[in-house]
């Protein structure tokens, strides 16, 4: 079982019934953005929405209209590496948060004479391992099961494009194109065009590729999706155009 798609409306301090909360015997239940655990056992909203539940991952969260990016952890991020301390560098997720902290060995066998060296400007790939209001974001861009970068790490070359966050939110999801309608990265490699994405959930997409047409091309068609709120059909008629500009 997946998603669900009664996704009931919840506003701010609203009541969760224990109906809507996915069980897992051998998962822990994790809470996504729009939600805050209150000890002992209540869920509550914090903003208003659509409450989604995926079972098979055993995680909720609200579905809602924001530009301001909330980190949460498990979150993937694109971050900007502003400096480096001693032990670890500061990154910007969004203008709007505080700076995330990236110790230097948190990368795939780094240590402290094989870690990367990264300059102000750099991008990574990372996940949120910290947040709340207490303390500045922690990022990683390793697993702490299993010691690899699992796709984490620097992105190199290629460029960044900002879409809303309820679209990265979309093209995140385990089946983008079922559950978030999104086909356009799948219909514009089957038309043979070669590129890396990377999405990060603080609404920017990395396009990385050999031909910076193709890099331009692909940014353009996820803006075009996202800002014009394009259906299926209209990314197909999309895409048609953007690889006849190619050729």
């Amino acid at each position: 079982m997946t998603t669900t798609t009664s996704r009931p409306l919840v506003l701010p301090g609203d009541p969760i019934s224990p109906d809507l909360i996915p069980s897992s015997s051998s998962k822990p239940l994790r809470l996504g953005p729009g939600l805050r655990h209150v000890p002992p056992s209540d869920i509550v909203p914090v903003v208003a929405g659509q409450l989604i539940t995926n079972h098979q991952k055993n995680s909720m969260w609200v579905e809602y209209n924001n530009n301001r990016y909330l980190p949460t952890p498990g979150d993937l991020i694109i971050a900007q590496i502003l400096r480096s301390g001693p032990d670890l560098y500061y990154t910007l997720l969004s203008p709007h948060t505080p700076p995330a902290t990236l110790p230097h060995l948190s990368f795939e066998s780094a240590t402290k004479k094989t870690r990367p060296q990264l300059a102000p400007g750099a991008l990574v790939y990372a996940r949120v391992v910290l947040a709340n209001k207490h303390m500045d974001p922690e990022i990683e861009c390793v697993s702490q099961s299993t010691g690899k970068s699992d796709g984490l790490g620097e992105l190199k070359g290629g460029m960044v494009f900002e879409v809303s966050l309820q679209f990265a939110r979309r093209l995140l999801m385990a089946k983008s194109r079922e559950e978030g309608k999104v086909e356009v990265l799948e219909l514009l490699g089957g038309e043979g065009l070669a590129f890396e994405i990377a999405v990060g959930r603080n609404g920017r997409v990395w396009v990385g590729g050999e031909d910076v047409r193709v890099v331009v091309a692909v940014g353009r068609a996820l803006r075009e999706t996202d800002e014009g709120g394009l259906g299926v059909e209209g990314q197909r008629r999309l895409v048609r155009g953007l690889v006849r500009g190619l050729k």
